[in-house]
């Protein structure tokens, strides 16, 4: 939830500050469901289904990265604040790729 808020606050960032409306859009989906899939994972009725939930939701905190990355590029996001935010969204990529393999290899 704590990266949520942040992306939540990027996004505002974007929009009143740098006038910037569709990359921001992008971000603030993106950014914000991979909390909303982790606690879908959580409620799963099956471990393939918790797999399914949480590869989403990697795959949502990749394309996070890829937004962060564009938008640090064409200078809509000062170096530090991308940074910052790659750094958390990267974690988070690694706890949930830790996650699937831990979960896969105690299905095994």
């Amino acid at each position: 939830m704590l990266f949520a808020i942040r992306i939540i606050n990027a996004y505002k960032y974007l929009k009143i500050d740098k006038q910037e409306f569709a990359l921001s859009n992008q971000l603030l989906k993106c950014g914000t469901s991979i909390g909303a899939k982790v606690q879908e994972a959580i409620g799963a009725v099956s471990i393939a289904d918790f797999l399914n939930k949480l590869s989403i939701s990697y795959k949502e905190a990749r394309e996070t990265c890829y937004w962060l990355n564009l938008l640090k590029t064409t200078d809509y996001l000062t170096e530090e604040m991308a940074n910052s935010l790659l750094n958390h969204a990267t974690e988070i990529c690694k706890i949930i790729g830790k996650i699937q393999l831990t979960t896969k290899l105690n299905k095994q």
